[in-house]
């Protein structure tokens, strides 16, 4: 690993060894989410308490001023809608390599589908990209979506995460289940879980917190934080969480305070 891929890796992964990540590239394939309407008036009370934002081109581009001082992982994989349920996460590369350097990234994110008829199409677009963004020195996060009809349970998870690694990325992102530590020890770089569908505010701080115990570095949640009644709130107990090591009910209690 050269220093401009150790350098980025440390602005992604904090001196203590665990990352909040805030994810917002929800309108890839569902439009205007729920909370992301307008993505710039959203984000800018969170950025204080996130350690990384996930964002399309055009999210950054036309909603994140550029004199942030926060690291960004872009997601540059693509091409399918919510509408298009047969085909959903049947992704392939939406940006090229030399449009996330102009936008001077920490990171690139690359979703694959293990499991399905086409995870050929997007495990090869991934390790195309690795192969792309290695080259400058960039991380990829892989992302293990879950197919349709395949539980996240530690088995498909542990399989998705493991290959994932094995072609190159330097980074998981993957889904929180019974038995995650096994999930954990199979994958020999960082696991970040990913915070999924909107669940109860106490559910989703217990979730991250059982993560973190398993043996994940941090978190990249997005519609648990954006689609919160109280979202500045929310990223700040998870950020309690993780880096500083509070348990489920004291965040709750946090969140309740500043709500």
């Amino acid at each position: 690993m050269d220093w401009g891929m150790k350098n980025r890796m440390s602005r992604i992964i904090q001196k203590d060894g665990h990352t909040v990540m805030l994810a917002v590239d929800h309108g890839y394939f569902m439009g205007p989410t729920t909370g992301l309407e307008d993505l710039g008036k959203m984000v800018k009370p969170l950025l204080p308490y996130a350690d990384v934002l996930m964002p399309t081109r055009g999210g950054l581009r036309n909603y994140i001023p550029p004199d942030i001082d926060i690291p960004v992982c872009l997601r540059v994989s693509g091409g399918t809608s919510i509408l298009n349920e047969t085909n959903l996460l049947h992704e392939g590369i939406t940006v090229d390599i030399e449009d996330a350097i102009r936008l001077n990234v920490a990171a690139i994110a690359f979703s694959i589908l293990v499991g399905q008829p086409f995870e050929r199409d997007t495990l090869l677009g991934m390790t195309e990209y690795i192969d792309e963004a290695n080259r400058y020195g960039i991380p990829v996060l892989a992302v293990t979506a879950v197919g349709k009809g395949l539980g996240k349970d530690a088995r498909y998870l542990s399989l998705a995460s493991r290959m994932a690694a094995e072609l190159g990325a330097s980074i998981v992102k993957t889904y929180y289940c019974k038995d995650f530590e096994k999930v954990v020890e199979t994958c020999p770089v960082p696991i970040v879980i990913a915070g999924g569908k909107k669940v109860p505010e106490k559910d989703a701080l217990q979730m991250a917190y059982d993560a973190i115990q398993a043996g994940a570095i941090g978190v990249d949640m997005g519609r648990n934080i954006f689609q919160s009644t109280n979202p500045v709130a929310m990223i700040q107990s998870v950020n309690s969480i993780v880096h500083k090591k509070y348990k489920p009910k004291e965040a709750y209690m946090l969140f309740k305070s500043k709500k």
